[in-house]
């Protein structure tokens, strides 16, 4: 069988690269610019600017994968909002290029979403929830979702996630749980807010889980995340905890005292019932993939 994965120089894209590899199947890594990924040998990796068409094409009718595991997006939620039209490019236009391409190939095609599609009014939520969405970001994914929906071809499937952490080889952004350590380190004061709660999702997890559903060829939604759902505000605690750092500079705050330009749903949080099921998903716990996080 041979992957595709689109992303390949963001965290989870390398995490898939890493499983891949040490398993010995056959991929090609794709993402825009040089590989910036040291353990991905060159020669699994080509240059891919998702937003071009026929790069798209030329690159998918090369290497004729088996299936696609497409990760590339403008995750940045504020970014989205002020930039609509990169978003919608990156996020949607792009995502139709890919799966339109995947079509031709007969590949399976996954597309990686968010918990961000629902309000947050609810948490806990089912593959069969209906979306809301309450931003710019969040709708491009919803967008992005119902070209796979809609689409007379059912050989897909939709991963939504939620706040994936890990370490990573150069990547362009952190993520919040990394962030969390740097900013406790310091000891400079810290204004947490306490009125968002997520599940926040082990990389490593998340990309066992996309290999696995392309590689059984499942279709349909997935949510895939992390075991329990917490603040924010926990969530810098329990880092701080693992890491053994004062928190002593740590205050609640709200989410509208942060005056962020996108809407974020006050509680997402998954039932993974039917990813046990179907996947046999078994996520590490919270403090035990901070373990393995700190002790590399």
């Amino acid at each position: 069988m041979k992957i595709l994965i689109t992303g390949s120089n963001g965290l989870l894209g390398q995490k898939i690269v890493r499983q891949l590899k040490k398993n010995n199947k056959f991929f090609l890594a794709t993402s825009l610019g040089e590989n910036r990924n040291p353990d991905c040998p060159n020669s699994f990796y080509r240059s891919l600017d998702i937003s071009n068409q026929d790069q798209v094409n030329k690159v998918i009718m090369d290497y004729h994968p088996d299936a696609v595991i497409h990760t590339a997006a403008i995750t940045n939620v504020d970014y989205c909002e002020t930039n609509p039209d990169l978003c919608h490019e990156v996020n949607v236009t792009a995502t139709a290029y890919l799966f339109e391409a995947a079509q031709q190939v007969g590949a399976h095609f996954s597309a990686l979403s968010t918990d961000f599609v629902f309000d947050g009014k609810k948490g806990n939520y089912k593959e069969s929830d209906q979306p809301n969405p309450l931003s710019v970001y969040a709708n491009s994914k919803v967008d992005a979702e119902r070209i796979l929906i809609n689409s007379a071809y059912k050989n897909w499937s939709i991963i939504r996630t939620i706040i994936v952490f890990g370490e990573g080889n150069n990547l362009s952004r952190s993520n919040i749980v990394l962030w969390a350590k740097e900013a406790l380190s310091s000891g400079k004061e810290l204004n947490i807010i306490d009125d968002q709660f997520r599940a926040p999702t082990w990389a490593d997890d998340l990309a066992w889980a996309c290999i696995k559903i392309a590689e059984l060829h499942k279709t349909g939604v997935y949510h895939i995340s992390g075991p329990e759902t917490f603040s924010i505000y926990e969530l810098v605690l329990r880092v701080a905890k693992s890491c053994g750092l004062d928190t002593k500079s740590l205050n609640k705050t709200t989410s509208e005292s942060l005056n962020q330009a996108a809407k974020r749903p006050p509680k997402t949080g998954f039932d993974l019932s039917k990813a046990y099921v179907e996947i046999d998903y078994r996520p590490m716990s919270f403090e035990d993939s901070l373990k393995l996080l700190f002790s590399v």
